[in-house]
């Protein structure tokens, strides 16, 4: 993913903007990294440089969970305890 597609990116919930981008590894582009939604505390996880921003409905802890516990020690506290629609609390 490209940095500068955050400039565009609202939270597809709520259509919150700015989102905030954690990057956990980059290239030429982010290939791993989380996008938070501030507002309601959704996270999407960019993987293989592709952002997931799925609605809740759509998406599945089998898929969400591991990637959270992979990156736990990156990832911002609250979205870990907090976060929607999965967290590790």
């Amino acid at each position: 993913m490209k940095r500068k597609l955050m400039d565009i990116l609202a939270c597809p919930i709520d259509k919150y903007h700015p989102l905030e981008l954690h990057v956990f590894e980059e290239k030429d582009e982010i290939t791993e990294g989380l996008i938070v939604c501030p507002k309601c505390l959704r996270w999407y996880p960019i993987r293989d440089e592709i952002p997931e921003m799925l609605p809740d409905e759509l998406r599945k802890d089998a898929d969400d969970l591991p990637f959270l516990k992979k990156w736990k020690d990156k990832i911002p506290e609250k979205i870990v305890t907090e976060g929607k629609p999965f967290n590790l609390k």
